[in-house]
């Protein structure tokens, strides 16, 4: 299952948009109004939002035009990576994107609620 985030442009450089990305704690201010909890781990984060499932999600590979997040449990295969295309030296444009192997009953149940989380997150880094 592959979702991708609307693109946006974003009034940093890349290199702040890395720099903030490349700490758990960096997430925090990104997640959406429903997060009930939200816990910084070793290299990674973990967090719950209202209606779903506790994540677990550890920074996986940071370069100066994407980072990727994966996720810690090994029961869900996933990973959601930004990715960041400079348009001059102090904007860059990002755009989300998610990819689940998940059976079909799970995709069933968690694209809905994964294409809102996206959406939130998208929004979210476009008010930075």
């Amino acid at each position: 299952m592959n979702l991708e985030g609307r693109k946006i442009i974003v009034n940093k450089s890349g290199a702040e948009l890395v720099s903030m990305l490349n700490t758990p704690e960096g997430y925090r201010d990104l997640m959406p109004d429903s997060l009930q909890s939200f816990e910084v781990r070793d290299q990674g984060f973990k967090f719950s939002l209202k209606g779903m499932p506790e994540i677990a999600l550890v920074i996986d590979e940071v370069t100066e035009n994407q980072v990727v997040l994966k996720s810690a449990s090994s029961s869900l295969d996933f990973s959601l990576k930004g990715v960041m295309n400079p348009v001059n030296e102090n904007q860059t444009e990002v755009q989300l994107l998610f990819e689940g192997k998940f059976n079909p009953f799970i995709k069933m149940m968690v694209e809905k609620p994964l294409k809102n989380f996206i959406d939130a997150l998208t929004d979210n880094i476009e008010k930075i």
